[in-house]
Order: structure tokens, then C-alpha cells, then sequence
């Protein structure tokens, strides 16, 4: 009896270390799940401004500045926004999300699409709040004409 408590006992113990003490890589990937703004890499981004497809330079240039933007707040229901927004396409898991980025002086606010889901919020970033930045003066001359 007193042998089955003891093993018992060590056995919480060994599952309760195991449990609380994940390694970096397993607790950052169950993190990344519920991000609400998830940083972004090059090949699984498509970025699109008024139905225009940014590459090369341009493109990695405006999701260093997503990337590098500080989250404001969440909000409960989405803005009505207005303009032409910067569209960022991209795949988590099995899912297609798109984000919708829509910049104003004070700050820039994101709709991210995913399922059947909307959800709102806003940030700040110099770079995107520069709405001439990513119409013309950000862009190659090539990808400013076709704008």
C-alpha cells in the first residue's frame, strides 16, 4: 500500500514538472494560436493595394512596418472605415486570413478576417499612418505608375 502511494506520488510529481515547465518552442507555438497581431514573413504574404500585387522590395517593406507596429487596442465592433485599404492575404494553418489595414493620421486600424470571424483593432506605426507612403513615395516608380 505504502509502495502504490509513493509511486503514485512521484508519478504527480514527475507530470506536474513536466506540465508547468514546457519548453520555449512548445509555449511560443501555443501562444502564436491566439495572437491577435501575428508577425508576418515574406513567402506566405500576399500584399495587395487597390487590387495592385506588391513584390520584391515594396512588399517586405510594408510587412517590416506591420510587423514592427504597436498594438493600440481591440475594439468590439468594427470601425467603419473609409478609403482604399492595404490587403494583406496570408495562410495560418489550414485557414485563409486576410487583413484589412486602413491608415489614418493618428493611427492605422486592422480587420482581420479568418473563417467566419471579424475582428477589429488598431495601431500605431509612423511608417503606415503615412498613407502617401504606401501610394506613392514607399513604392518603385514602377509600382507608383500603376497605382
Amino acid at each position: 500500500m505504502t509502495t502504490w502511494f509513493i509511486l503514485s506520488l512521484f508519478l504527480m510529481f514527475f507530470v506536474k514538472i513536466i506540465v508547468t515547465c514546457l519548453p520555449t518552442s512548445v509555449a511560443n507555438s501555443f501562444a502564436q494560436k491566439f495572437e491577435l497581431h501575428p508577425k508576418f514573413s515574406d513567402e506566405k504574404v500576399t500584399v495587395t493595394i487597390d487590387g495592385k500585387r506588391l513584390e520584391g522590395e515594396d512588399k517586405i517593406q510594408v510587412i517590416t512596418h506591420f510587423n514592427e507596429a504597436l498594438f493600440l487596442e481591440k475594439y468590439y465592433f468594427p470601425p467603419n472605415s473609409s478609403g482604399t485599404p492595404l490587403i494583406i492575404d496570408t495562410k495560418r494553418g489550414k485557414n485563409d486570413v486576410r487583413f484589412s489595414v486602413y491608415s489614418y493620421d493618428d493611427h492605422v486600424d486592422v480587420v482581420k478576417q479568418y473563417k467566419k470571424k471579424v475582428v477589429a483593432y488598431s495601431l500605431r506605426s509612423k511608417s503606415l499612418q503615412k498613407r502617401s507612403m504606401l501610394v506613392t513615395g514607399g513604392l518603385n516608380e514602377t509600382t507608383a505608375q500603376a497605382l
